[in-house]
């Protein structure tokens, strides 16, 4: 059991709190408010004295497949037991770094959910879709392969399996939930990291697209859809996915239609200026790297488009690096400082990082992001007030406290 008191509390939703205190019993926490009306604590409580005390962060938007390098295609030329000793090690990185919570729309994150729930490696509470569904050649294909070869990997957990027609769409989704997907992703549109297809161009007809949704919604799971193209945007939307993943070609229409039917735009802006920035050092191959050049800029004023708007926003990276790359986990803070140069203000920033997480989940959301009587502890203590300067919570030193369900995880030595 924990009392934390905090000059400042940031709820993740609504106003700051000056002198606040966090209370935590087992995994939940029992009281979030001011100071002077917090329960006195007992002889069972310890006491943490915090500069800033805000809910553990949402990525909302990661991918844990243990490569090195900007190449997807390493994926598959290294042997799975390297790529899972690697993830375990970016689990860790991303929970130091104060990110209680990783929503994983594909890679091996449904699998490695269960060690860390287990106890065995330590990790945040990892949400998987499990392989993300993409047409023949489309963004999910790896288009230099043969086909065969290819088609092979979807009954081995790979990050991708391949459909074609409504009832292969059908089938990849129960796929997946016979897994334990949490969520459901479609690449509904091109992509940057894969060689043949254009960004802008629509996957999947919109029979296929439907199909999809209505055999998610049945087991109470949203589809995620992966979308720079508008016509991809616009086809996800009506088929009734509830998340647009990037976003990058979002205009005026489309941003009104996500405000119209509810759904949520993670715009993962951390993954294409940091590809773009060590595109050399990091190995994007130049295919990926020709698109980087023009996607970079309209996905900022698709986002700022956006924020303006008023388009729900949760905080994504679609960091696919183990750690120790300059686009690999642990770098995860960085996403609220991007969404912050955009235009959106630091408290906006933060509450995209925390309580507009969990809704991305749809009927699975857990009762998190928010610090309030009755919701998961995933508690953080920062050196520093992120309301002012966003900037802080991408240092992961800065990160003095992690509680994840209740559990001290992280604290300074001594």
């Amino acid at each position: 059991m924990f009392r934390i008191e905090a000059d400042l509390l940031i709820p993740g939703s609504g106003d700051p709190i000056k002198n606040g205190c966090v209370v935590i019993e087992g995994g939940t926490v029992t009281y979030a408010g001011a100071i002077e009306g917090a329960p006195k604590g007992g002889g069972g409580f310890r006491t943490v004295r915090v500069p800033t005390v805000m809910p553990g962060m949402w990525d909302c938007h990661g991918h844990f497949i243990g490569i090195r390098s900007a190449n997807i295609e390493e994926m598959i030329r290294t042997p799975v037991p390297v790529l899972s000793g690697r993830i375990v090690k970016d689990a860790e990185r991303a929970l130091a770094a104060g990110f209680t919570s990783v929503r994983e729309p594909g890679g091996f994150g449904i699998y490695l959910s269960r060690i860390i729930d287990e106890g065995t490696v330590a990790g945040p509470h990892i949400y998987g879709a499990g392989a993300s569904l993409s047409q023949t050649g489309g963004h999910g294909d790896f288009h230099s392969y043969p086909l065969d070869f290819v088609a092979s990997l979807a009954g081995k957990g790979w990050l991708t399996v391949l459909c074609d027609g409504e009832a292969e769409c059908r089938k990849g989704v129960r796929r997946n939930l016979r897994v334990g997907a949490r969520l459901i992703k479609v690449l509904a549109s091109g992509g940057v990291m894969s060689e043949l297809d254009h960004p802008i161009h629509q996957q999947f007809s919109d029979e296929e697209l439907r199909a999809i949704v209505d055999e998610a919604s049945r087991a109470d799971r949203i589809v995620a859809a992966h979308c720079h193209g508008k016509p991809g945007i616009v086809a996800a939307l009506k088929a009734g996915c509830q998340t647009i993943e990037h976003g990058t070609y979002l205009d005026e229409e489309s941003a009104e239609m996500i405000i119209e039917r509810k759904a949520t735009l993670v715009p993962t802006r951390f993954i294409l200026e940091r590809l773009f920035r060590f595109a050399k050092e990091i190995g994007v191959p130049d295919y990926a790297y020709a698109k980087l050049q023009y996607v970079t800029s309209r996905h900022l004023d698709a986002l700022k488009l956006a924020i303006r708007k008023g388009v729900h926003i949760a905080c994504g990276t679609d960091i696919y690096s183990s750690a120790g790359s300059p686009v690999g986990w642990g770098l995860n803070g960085s996403e609220p400082a991007y969404l912050v140069e955009a235009g959106m203000s630091p408290p906006k920033a933060i509450e995209a990082a925390t309580a507009n997480g969990p809704p991305t989940l749809g009927p699975q959301a857990p009762k998190s992001g928010i610090l309030r009587a009755g919701f998961d502890a995933d508690v953080l203590a920062v050196a520093g007030d992120p309301a002012r300067n966003i900037e802080v919570l991408a240092n992961p030193a800065s990160i003095t406290h992690v509680w994840k369900s209740g559990a001290l995880v992280k604290a300074p030595a001594g």
